[in-house]
């Protein structure tokens, strides 16, 4: 039985008998060290020496030419979403194939999300099915693009990199382009990956990366805004720390910002984290190889990184054959301490959101029906035959 199996197999990668979790931080390097530091020098709210050495640091392994950070990966979107000019009654195009917080942001801003489906390539926004939705239901004017049934303004388009996979970058760029949208990546999954040769989070004019607990690195709860141009970046830092500008002693505030600002104490944990960041995209890497040897003869198809692109592997997944295998393989390994999970509930599902517009959503309900997630943790694997 492939779900017993797959027990046995999960449990031999992470020599462990112990409940195995989805995907658990991991702290190995100089973390205690700089969060102690942090106490030590009593700077750990958002003033400290570490806010400004994890943005220089995600600067220079992403290539951004600016990065702010922000409390969470929410803030970061939200941000993102503000300065890429999303206003309140406007529509955003995102994928219902996402987590919640993509949406949630929207919300907040009393914007109003289109799902459109995502394509097999990536698991992510679907280039053909966003032209062929905003072709049979938008127009442009000089004023924008614009729904047609009630006029409302359609503002932005946010691909989110489902499981660290890029999407089809160039393809979104350029159905943006002809319909006057801003592209906003929603990058909260895929530190560490690229769409070639280019990371994620730096080929729309705005991207958002999380560090929550479960991600690749954490800083416990953290985000960064990734912005293509610097001025872009300076404004958005101002507008994350309560707009205040700078003086010796006086506090005044040029316009209405956001308390989005990263702890210092968070920072430090971060700065750590990413020392270790390549050994970890190391480790997941030959984990989602080991994956997709144990499946390649068998009805399962493991996900791998789409032709164009080096993928983080953040979630590891597999789509099963049909839908009892999938019950099954959920249910033998939840129960045997080995944690795999279904994919999200489909936005559209959500009572918040079930009135949205949103295209036929095949292959977005099809993946619900069949992709399970596996095991993803970073872990020194031993070598071994498969």
């Amino acid at each position: 039985m492939m779900s017993t199996a797959l027990v046995s197999f999960i449990r031999e990668l992470y020599r462990s008998n112990e409940f195995i979790p989805l995907h658990a931080p991991t702290f190995t390097g100089n973390e205690q060290k700089y969060v102690s530091e942090t106490i030590e020098s009593t700077f750990v709210s958002s003033v400290g020496k570490f806010v400004d050495e994890f943005e220089r640091k995600i600067e220079g392994f992403t290539g951004s030419a600016k990065a702010v950070a922000t409390v969470n990966g929410t803030a970061a979107l939200h941000t993102a979403l503000y300065m890429a000019g999303v206003k309140q009654d406007d529509y955003v195009i995102t994928q219902a194939l996402t987590f919640v917080a993509t949406c949630n942001a929207l919300h907040h801003m009393g914007a109003e999300p289109i799902f459109v489906d995502v394509s097999k390539v990536s698991l992510s926004l679907c280039p053909v099915a966003l032209e062929h939705f905003l072709t049979e239901n938008a127009y442009i004017n000089e004023a924008g693009c614009f729904h047609k049934a009630n006029r409302r303004r359609i503002r932005a388009v946010v691909p989110m990199h489902t499981f660290g996979h890029p999407a089809e970058l160039d393809e979104l760029l350029a159905v943006c382009e002809k319909w006057q949208l801003s592209l906003v990546e929603d990058a909260a999954e895929s530190l560490g990956s690229y769409y070639k040769g280019k990371h994620t989070g730096t080929i729309g004019a705005l991207g958002a990366l999380s560090f929550n607990g479960n991600k690749i690195i954490t800083t416990g709860g953290g985000g960064m805004v990734l912005c293509r141009d610097e001025a872009l970046g300076l404004r958005t830092k101002h507008v994350t720390t309560t707009a205040k500008v700078p003086h010796p002693y006086e506090f005044f505030h040029d316009e209405a910002g956001f308390n989005y600002r990263l702890p210092n104490l968070n920072a430090a944990l971060g700065c750590a984290q990413m020392e270790v960041l390549p050994k970890f995209l190391q480790q997941k890497r030959s984990l989602a190889t080991h994956y997709q040897q144990y499946f390649a003869n068998s009805e399962f198809n493991f996900v791998s990184e789409p032709d164009y692109a080096q993928s983080n592997y953040w979630l590891n997944a597999v789509i099963c054959p049909d839908v009892p295998s999938r019950e099954q393989l959920l249910k033998v390994t939840n129960e045997n301490g080995v944690m795999t999970r279904p994919i999200w509930k489909l936005m559209h599902r959500l009572p918040m959101y079930q009135h949205a517009p949103r295209d036929t959503l095949h292959v977005s309900e099809w993946l619900e029906r069949h992709l399970v997630n596996l095991p993803s943790s970073p872990v020194e694997l031993v070598a071994r035959d498969v």
